[in-house]
């Protein structure tokens, strides 16, 4: 018996948590692409996040904590290793104009809560296609809105299963990056501050912005959202560099850079881990030599991978 199947002995020993071997990840990242993943759990409550922690971390394997899978490629070979889906921690509350929810409620269902209360601030997360928790990680944002602007307190797991809050001024946040993006620990909650506002006029808002994605973005296709991260201060955004260098529709198997706006790389159908891989390194190859800027992938790869990205 090796450590997974230790570690598979040990989870379906907790009451009520859903476990899945060989689990097939294109299931679970809005790529839709991915082979399978050694061990996953799917916990419903926060005793069933602690305890599989716990388990984890006794048998010496780190958990890959995903959300909704929106900026992961994951490789065809799958991934060796254990994750944990926050598919069941998606509960919400207000305290004193601050919206208090679990890390798996998406930033969609979040946003839509801050309406019903007529709370503005959320308005640009509307169309975010993520997880509370995802968004906590990577600090994401979208038209000119990041959860750094809102955010107050973060709710995490150590290793040991246990339970610590921090205020968001210690979270490290800075352009999709935080403190949690390589730390092990595991969002579990967060709290963000809002302000009282006119709820026809935060409906309008976020109508105009998802009119304004609808309308830019190949929101048609799978992807992984913007496949490159920002450029320096000064330096055009990715999207215009990609676009200068005459890449919108350059294929790659069933990857392409969409001709709709060349920020994105879309699954048109049947795409594989590989061959976004070879299409991200194109262009950045290609943006590099013209334009003479390294293009930082935003997408985050699990797995096996060849190097060069």
């Amino acid at each position: 018996m090796d450590r997974f199947e230790r570690l598979a002995s040990a989870l379906r020993r907790i009451p009520g948590l859903e476990v899945r071997e060989n689990e097939p990840m294109k299931r679970h990242t809005t790529f839709r692409i991915g082979g399978p993943a050694r061990l996953m759990a799917l916990p419903r409550s926060r005793k069933e996040a602690a305890a599989a922690v716990r388990a984890a971390t006794e048998a010496g394997i780190a958990p890959f904590f995903l959300g909704n899978g929106s900026n992961l490629l994951v490789a065809d070979h799958g991934y060796e290793g254990f994750v944990l889906k926050a598919c069941g921690l998606d509960q919400v509350r207000e305290v004193n104009r601050r919206l208090r929810a679990e890390s798996g409620i998406t930033l969609a269902r979040l946003a839509n809560a801050a309406l019903g209360r007529g709370l503005t601030g959320l308005e640009f997360a509307h169309g975010i296609p993520g997880t509370l928790g995802g968004a906590v990680v990577m600090n994401a944002g979208a038209y000119g809105g990041e959860m750094v602007q809102v955010l107050t307190a973060v709710t995490y797991l150590d290793g040991a299963g246990e339970e610590h809050t921090l205020p968001a001024a210690a979270c490290a946040l800075t352009y999709r990056h935080s403190r949690f993006s390589q730390s092990g620990e595991w969002v579990l909650s967060a709290e963000v501050q809002l302000t009282p506002g006119c709820s026809r006029e935060i409906y309008a808002v976020m109508d105009r912005l998802g009119t304004a994605r609808r309308e830019k973005q190949p929101l048609e296709y799978p992807s992984a959202g913007s496949a490159f991260k920002r450029p320096p201060e000064g330096t055009p955004p990715a999207a215009a560099l990609i676009d200068r260098c005459g890449l919108k529709g350059l294929q790659v198997g069933g990857a392409q850079v969409s001709e709709k706006h060349a920020g994105f790389i879309i699954n048109r159908g049947g795409a594989t881990a590989s061959d976004v891989a070879e299409l991200m390194r194109q262009v950045q190859k290609t943006v590099q030599e013209r334009e003479g800027v390294l293009l930082e992938p935003e997408i985050r790869l699990l797995g096996s991978f060849e190097e060069g990205m």
